[in-house]
């Protein structure tokens, strides 16, 4: 089965990409979960318009990765959560709050997969949030949590 990627699957390749997988992987997983969709002359435009909008996000190599990195590092992000009276958290922050946060406090669009928390968020107060750029670069950010008024 021939199938245009509109996402970034592990081990197969990225958004935008033509790819031939088995009949069942793309009819059953790739299909469904929208991260794939059928191959046809038409959708050759759709490739053109998806390989757009992954370059204006990616990052352009290493120098570029360093640049991005000084400038997420030198914001300072507060994210507004909902917590009760000891400091603690109504669920958890996710990555797609941070992704938010920092777009919010005006650095560059991240890409939420991208963010690495590590343990669950879940009180109030400064916490160190990682973000990979690329292979070799990754942005600390510090996050402060302050409760909802």
């Amino acid at each position: 089965m021939k199938l245009i990627l509109t996402a970034a699957v592990d081990k197969l390749g990225d958004a935008g990409d033509v790819v031939e997988v088995r009949d069942g992987y793309g009819r059953n997983f790739l299909i469904p979960r929208g991260y794939a969709i059928r191959w046809t002359r038409g959708g050759e435009k759709q490739i053109d318009g998806i390989k757009r909008s992954r370059d204006a996000r990616e990052i352009r190599g290493l120098d570029h990765a360093q640049e991005v990195r000084q400038q997420i590092e030198g914001l300072s992000i507060e994210l507004p959560v909902r917590a009760g009276s000891t400091g603690k958290l109504f669920g958890a922050v996710t990555a797609a709050d941070v992704a938010g946060a920092i777009k919010k406090a005006g650095g560059p669009s991240v890409d939420k997969r991208s963010i690495e928390i590590g343990k669950p968020i879940r009180n109030i107060g400064t916490h160190t949030v990682g973000v990979k750029l690329h292979d070799a670069v990754t942005a600390h950010v510090p996050l402060t949590l302050v409760a909802q008024g």
